[in-house]
This record gives C-alpha cells, sequence and structure tokens, in this order.
C-alpha cells in the first residue's frame, strides 16, 4: 500500500486544524470578536476617569487595562472595580466565552443583569456588588455549572431567587444581601451564602434561611458505615483483630517518625510537621488561590533567615519563588494556632478579599491548617517607602508627590468607598509599598478593624506605631478614620524630610518629636530646613508649602478638626486647600489661640508618652 498520499492527506488536515484553530477569534472582516465585545463593552458604560483606555482598532486586547489573559492570548479576567463606572453592562459580554473572573464591585452600573452571563462556560468569580443594577436576577447564571464565588449584594435586583441556582455544585461564597428579591429561598450548596437586607424574606435578619456557612463533609459519618457492613465475626474475634491492627499501625508510626527525625538531624535540616493540615478543600474567596503549606515551605526554603523581608509584632515576611517561578511575599502569622493570630489571619484575609483598588496591596492567596496562617503577596521589588527613603539614588520630588497622592486615594477607598468602612491603624512609611513603577500601595492591614458603618471603633489594646498614633488613640484606645488621617499626616512629613517620626531629635537642630519641630518651622517661615537634603534645590516650593499645610490639617489635636481622607486627596490635586487652611486659622482665632493647632504645647504630654514606649516595630518589610 502507498502511504505516501496518505501522509499529506494528515499533514493537510493538521495544517488546517491550526490555521482554524488560529484564526477562531476572527471575524470573516478580520475583526478580533473579543476586541469587538469588550468596545461594546466600553460604550455601554461611562467612563468619567477614562481608565479604559480601550483601541477599537487593535487586533489583541492582552495589552488592555483592566484585561487579563491566559498565555494563548484568550481574554480570562475582566476587572475594572472602584471605577466609578456607570452605564450598563452590555450583553456581548456573553461573547468572551473564556471568562473566568469578572470584577466590576463598587460602581454605578445601572440597568439589568444580562441574560448572556449564563453563556460563560469557564466562569469562576462573578463580583457585581455595590452598584445599581435592577430587575430580576437571570436564571441563566444556574447554567454556569464552574461557578465558584458570586457577589450581586448592595443592588436593586427584584424578583424570586432563581431555584436552579441550587443546583452549582461548586459554588462556595453567594452574597445576595440589600437588594430586594423575594423566596422563597433556595437550598443553596454554597459554604457561605448571604440574602439578608431583603425586607420580603429577610425584613428582621433572623427569619430561618438568611444566611448560613455549611461545611461540606468528606466522608460518610462513621455510625453508617458501621450499618451499611454489617458484622459477621465473634465478638472475641473482632477485639482481636482490632488490637491487633491497631498495635502494628503504631509501630509503623513509631519507627517511621523516629527515621525521619533521624534523617533530619543527620542532614542538619529544620523539621516542618503539618501533621493535622487539612484536606485539601476548595475554599474561595473572591480571586484568591489557596496554597498547601508545603509549597510556600519549598517557595522560601523552609523559611529561611536569608530570605526575610521584614518583621512585625504578628509575623514574619518572606521572599518566595513558586513553582512556576513567581516571586511572592508570604507573611507567616506568629502563633497561627492561638485566638490572636487566627483573628488576624481572618480579618487581613476578608477584608482584602473585600477591598480592591489600584493603590491597595492585592492578597495573592493564603494558607490556613490547625497550626499554621499565611498570607501571600505581590513581591514589590521597590520595597516600602521607609526603606526606599534610606537609598541612593534619592526619590525626586514629583514621585513623592505621586506617592502620597496613591496612598490618599487608598485610604480614600478603605474610608468611604469600602462597605464595610476599614480603619487601617498603622499607616506609616513601612506600610506604604512600592510597585515596579513606584506608584503607592497601601499594604499590611493586620492592625485594620471593620467599622460596620460605625462612627468609631473602641479597642482594649492601642496597635500602631509610635510618632504615628494620634493623641486621642494613644490616650483613650478610641480610633476612628481620623486616626489614619494623622498617620498620613505624619507620612507626608516623613516624605519631605526623608527621615523616620522616630529619628527626629537626633540633631542638634531639631527639638522634641517631629510634629513640634515642624510647626515651629513651619511658624518661622524656614520651611526649607524641612526638605530631605539629598533633593538639595529640586522641589517646588510652593508645592512644599502646599504639602506640609495639607500635614498640619491632617495632625491638627482634635480629630473632628481633621479633613476626611476624601478631602486630603483634593486637597492634594490642588482644590480647595487654601479655603480649609483659612477656615482652621479662623476657627483657632475664634478661640482666642490664634495658633493653637500649630503649637506644640497640646503634645507636651505625648512626648514623654513617646520616649517611653521604644523603638517602632515595622510590620512590614518589602515584598
Amino acid at each position: 500500500m502507498d502511504l505516501e498520499p496518505l501522509f499529506f492527506c494528515l499533514l493537510a488536515l493538521f495544517f488546517t486544524s491550526w490555521a482554524s484553530s488560529a484564526t477562531a477569534l476572527l471575524s470573516p472582516k478580520g475583526v478580533n470578536f473579543e476586541v469587538q465585545a469588550l468596545m461594546n463593552i466600553k460604550n455601554g458604560l461611562e467612563d468619567p476617569h477614562s481608565v479604559l483606555n480601550w483601541d477599537a482598532d487593535a487586533v489583541d486586547p492582552c495589552s488592555w487595562t483592566m484585561v487579563t489573559c491566559s498565555s494563548d492570548k484568550l481574554v480570562i479576567g475582566l476587572g475594572c472595580p472602584s471605577q466609578n463606572l456607570s452605564g450598563f453592562l452590555s450583553p456581548s459580554i456573553g461573547n468572551l466565552t473564556n471568562l473566568q473572573t469578572v470584577l466590576l464591585q463598587n460602581n454605578r452600573i445601572l440597568g439589568p443583569l444580562p441574560y448572556e452571563l449564563g453563556r460563560l462556560p469557564k466562569l469562576q468569580t462573578l463580583d457585581l456588588s455595590n452598584n445599581s443594577f435592577t430587575g430580576e436576577i437571570p436564571p441563566s447564571l444556574a447554567d454556569i455549572k464552574t461557578l465558584q464565588y458570586l457577589r450581586l449584594n448592595n443592588n436593586s435586583l427584584t424578583g424570586p431567587i432563581p431555584q436552579a441556582l441550587a443546583n452549582l455544585t461548586q459554588l462556595t461564597f453567594l452574597d445576595l444581601s440589600f437588594n430586594n428579591v423575594s423566596g422563597p429561598v433556595p437550598k443553596f450548596q454554597a459554604k457561605t451564602f448571604n440574602v439578608m437586607g431583603n425586607p420580603i424574606i429577610c425584613a428582621t435578619g433572623t427569619e430561618q434561611d438568611c444566611n448560613g456557612t455549611s461545611p461540606m463533609s468528606t466522608s460518610l459519618p462513621f455510625n453508617t458505615q458501621q450499618k451499611s457492613n454489617p458484622s459477621v465475626m465473634p465478638k472475641t474475634h473482632k477485639m482481636a483483630l482490632a488490637f491487633g491492627t491497631s498495635l502494628g499501625c503504631f509501630c509503623l508510626l513509631f519507627f517511621g517518625f523516629g527515621f525521619v527525625f533521624w534523617w533530619r538531624r543527620r542532614h542538619n535540616q529544620q523539621v516542618f510537621f503539618d501533621i493535622n493540615e487539612q484536606y485539601r478543600d476548595e475554599i474561595c474567596l473572591g480571586n484568591l488561590r489557596r496554597f498547601q503549606f508545603r509549597e510556600l515551605q519549598v517557595a522560601t526554603k523552609n523559611f529561611t533567615s536569608k530570605n526575610i523581608l521584614g518583621k512585625g509584632g504578628f509575623g514574619i515576611v518572606y521572599k518566595g519563588v513558586l513553582s512556576d517561578g513567581t516571586v511572592v511575599a508570604v507573611k507567616r502569622l506568629r502563633d497561627g494556632n492561638t485566638v490572636g493570630g487566627e483573628i488576624q489571619f481572618q480579618t487581613e484575609v476578608e477584608m482584602i478579599s473585600l477591598a480592591v483598588h489600584r493603590n491597595l496591596l492585592r492578597l495573592y492567596g493564603f494558607c490556613m491548617t490547625s497550626s499554621e496562617r499565611l498570607l501571600v503577596y505581590p513581591y514589590m521589588s521597590n520595597g516600602s517607602v521607609a526603606s526606599r527613603l534610606k537609598v541612593k539614588p534619592a526619590l525626586d520630588w514629583g514621585t513623592r508627590k505621586r506617592i502620597a497622592l496613591g496612598a490618599a486615594r487608598g485610604l480614600l477607598y478603605l474610608h468611604e468607598q469600602c462597605d464595610p468602612k476599614i480603619i487601617h491603624r498603622d499607616v506609616k512609611a513601612a506600610n506604604i509599598l512600592l510597585d515596579d513603577y513606584c506608584e503607592a500601595v497601601v499594604g499590611d492591614f493586620g492592625l485594620a478593624k471593620l467599622l460596620d458603618h460605625h462612627d468609631s471603633h473602641v479597642t482594649t489594646a492601642v496597635r500602631g506605631t509610635v510618632g504615628h498614633i494620634a493623641p486621642e488613640y494613644l490616650s483613650t484606645g478610641q480610633s476612628s478614620e481620623k486616626t489614619d488621617v494623622f498617620g498620613f499626616g505624619i507620612l507626608l512629613l516623613e516624605l519631605i524630610t526623608g527621615e523616620r517620626a522616630l529619628e527626629f531629635g537626633k540633631s542638634a537642630n531639631q527639638k522634641g518629636v517631629m510634629l513640634d519641630w515642624v510647626k515651629k518651622i513651619h511658624h518661622e517661615n524656614k520651611l526649607d530646613l524641612l526638605v530631605d537634603k539629598d533633593l538639595k534645590s529640586d522641589y517646588d516650593r510652593i508645592e512644599l508649602e502646599e504639602m506640609v499645610q495639607v500635614a498640619l490639617l491632617c495632625t491638627q489635636y482634635q480629630p473632628n478638626q481633621r479633613p476626611k481622607m476624601s478631602e486630603v486627596a483634593r486637597m492634594l490635586e490642588g482644590d480647595g486647600l487654601a479655603e480649609k487652611w483659612e477656615a482652621a486659622k479662623r476657627v483657632e482665632s475664634n478661640r482666642g489661640r490664634p495658633n493653637e493647632f500649630l503649637s506644640s504645647e497640646r503634645y507636651s504630654d505625648l512626648t514623654d508618652d513617646f520616649s517611653l514606649l521604644g523603638q517602632a516595630m515595622e510590620l512590614s518589610g518589602p515584598r
């Protein structure tokens, strides 16, 4: 038989198949279907900040902002949270059939949820919360069998909850709270679900099936297994068999552990045991990845001290390299099996999974066992502002201003745009990280507290860093958003001076803590003495005056006199500072103390307290 024709036939079929797959996303006119779908989505939205700078003539959308692609150049992620978008969500989103993640929370998008969302067979995460969507929940969402995380809360959705959502076997988190949907409430298979705040079915929040957590069992109960295998042996035989089996297993375990300890000691390596590590249960918190303890142990080379990036009150941060080459920062919490460590872990994971903003540190994943709590972040190559201010070349004035504005926007999101509100409680240069482009990223939510819409939160222990703690927080333990505003004011002064708050007083011309000295220099109109010497004369004198004024407004003694972070951000952008400054001076003048908020007298009691507290803890290093 002549095989040559068959060979060429198969070769032709191969190239035909390859060519068809390469052009599968192109229309007959050569238009990329994904580009077309994304442009339809953009055209349906109103984008006041022009974050969707997409080009309709582009062939490849993978270079666009807010778009994530796979290694095959297919669009798998669309993330535009907290961008003040409005308009409507185009049904063309259903043409992005490779989407795995859609994050459009915290915008002002109107109209109905597209029925075409049900055409996304690979979708795992869908977060459309905190928008203004109306109409019914599309029953087509039940067709997405891969869906694991669904948030539609805080919209204006109506109509019955689709019963078919109960058939989503992979769904682990579901939040339909604070809409106006009606029942009956399906028997969701999601481990965590919430439908509170819907007045028709959960008016008071005490009704049954308004929320719940239902851990999934991995095996049948022991008693059930016993009943399904009735005994046919005499009782004495069963006892002997059980005793022999138990003894044998004990001996094997004893010799096995003994061998491992001997081998590890002989090779002088650190032993890591995680005997009670939970089964590999898929927990989905937003877009987070759950790591096994062994993965992070290998990535950090057994948590070697050579990989330590920073140490803090709740843990140590290590540099790590994952198996795929991704460089990460691994925060290993101290005493992970204690109450404090567990609360710290749960708080940080919950809040960071809810808070998504370009100026907030993104949580990449986590690891949780019975004895370990670890958090995995992207590695920040430029470290923290605190570390960067100490090295050469010095940050230029424009970069310092951009860092200040980025940090302000991150804190603004936490205080006024995130739901529930979040207080950071340890705003300082060491907790402001810098990405590859020296853009500010607010990190370390380890000391943050949820506000739950209350004005303040009273704590039993003061957490924070000496020199950055607001006076009312240090004296009473009461923290609020204005506590963070105070810390941000100190951060501005650190950016201007290039020095940490606690380093002040070491030089002959610097008497007392930072605020005392700055207020004195400002009152004498000698602001040039404040500027980092490494900047020499490369700064704008007017911008320096404005930044110092913002810092002094932020660090006023009375919390209610300090501006909100939204006002701080506007003032750094050049809007409203003059009016705010004059208003502050008028308030003090009316009290008969013309320069009280520029005076150091009210901080004199705090100076001695600071000297007693010792050195500040660095809770973050470069990640």
